[in-house]
């Protein structure tokens, strides 16, 4: 871990007093309601310092930007800029508008970064669990970013971490299958109905349909636990297809890890994924 350390504020430069860290707090990215606010945590003196762009998991119905553990520190020591945003949750939006708010958010970053010490050219996008889908579909449908003036070049690297919706039919069928066989009920509100109970839209909203070549879509560094076989097969998926497309994508597991623990051990020190996470923040922000 030490040895990632030094190689991260060798490729960064050296932030002057790195343990004297600042957050604001509650920052509007736009109107619509309460939950549009995110967080900001910077270096002191921080400038021109890249962003790590952090989405909470939760099922996409419950969580909020305080979910963080160690990330700011670890990422601030490190000489990074670290935000965390909150999004309407389900069921009181679509998903669509939920969607859209963390496109907002990132668009906020694009615009006002700057005065808070990041670079808005050189962009991290991470998220768990349900906000590993939502950085992975940010980091590969265009559109999203087209609609709030950035493009998908300002996204030096694509970290999911333990997310299970990079292909959201294939998880609509392995549930439902999984329950017929095993003669269980289906689910009421499980990923069909979440995702809008229209096969269009879950394919709309996977990350996998729109992986291609040539739209500045950044490395992957696809992250999961052992003993989840949908996580797992997931990440593949995505992998494959980022692949297939000549898009970087390195899949890591926790194998001692938690679906909990995975998130929440990011920026222990010892931690293996921590510390191939901070090789691929090195080896991303060279390009």
């Amino acid at each position: 871990m030490k040895h990632f350390t030094c190689l991260l504020l060798v490729a960064l430069g050296c932030v002057s007093a790195a343990h004297a860290q600042s957050v604001t707090r509650d920052i509007p990215y736009a109107t619509a309601h309460e939950r549009q606010v995110l967080d900001v945590y910077a270096p002191a003196g921080a400038k021109n310092l890249p962003v790590v762009f952090w989405i909470h998991g939760g099922g996409w119905q419950t969580g909020n930007k305080s979910m963080v553990a160690l990330k700011p520190k670890a990422f601030m020591d490190q000489g990074l800029v670290f935000v965390s945003i909150n999004h309407r949750l389900l069921p009181t939006v679509d998903m669509g508008a939920l969607t859209r708010d963390v496109a907002s958010a990132l668009g906020w970053v694009h615009k006002n970064i700057a005065t808070y010490g990041g670079d808005p050219t050189r962009l991290l996008v991470m998220g768990h669990s349900s906000g590993g889908q939502l950085a992975a579909l940010m980091c590969t449908d265009d559109r999203y970013g087209k609609a709030e003036g950035f493009s998908l070049t300002m996204i030096k690297g694509c970290v999911p971490v333990d997310a299970d919706t990079f292909d959201i039919p294939a998880i609509i069928e392995m549930a439902e299958t999984r329950a017929r066989v095993h003669h269980l009920p289906l689910p009421t509100y499980g990923h069909r109905q979440k995702f809008g109970d229209d096969p269009a839209k879950h394919r709309d909203f996977s990350a996998v349909t729109h992986v291609a070549r040539n739209k500045g879509i950044p490395p992957f560094l696809i992250l999961h636990i052992a003993g989840n076989p949908d996580t797992g097969a997931q990440a593949q998926r995505l992998a494959a297809v980022l692949e297939h497309a000549g898009i970087s994508a390195k899949v890591v597991v926790g194998r001692e890890a938690t679906h909990a623990s995975i998130n929440d051990n990011i920026g222990a020190p010892n931690d293996p994924v921590t510390t191939e996470l901070f090789a691929f923040v090195v080896e991303v922000l060279k390009r």
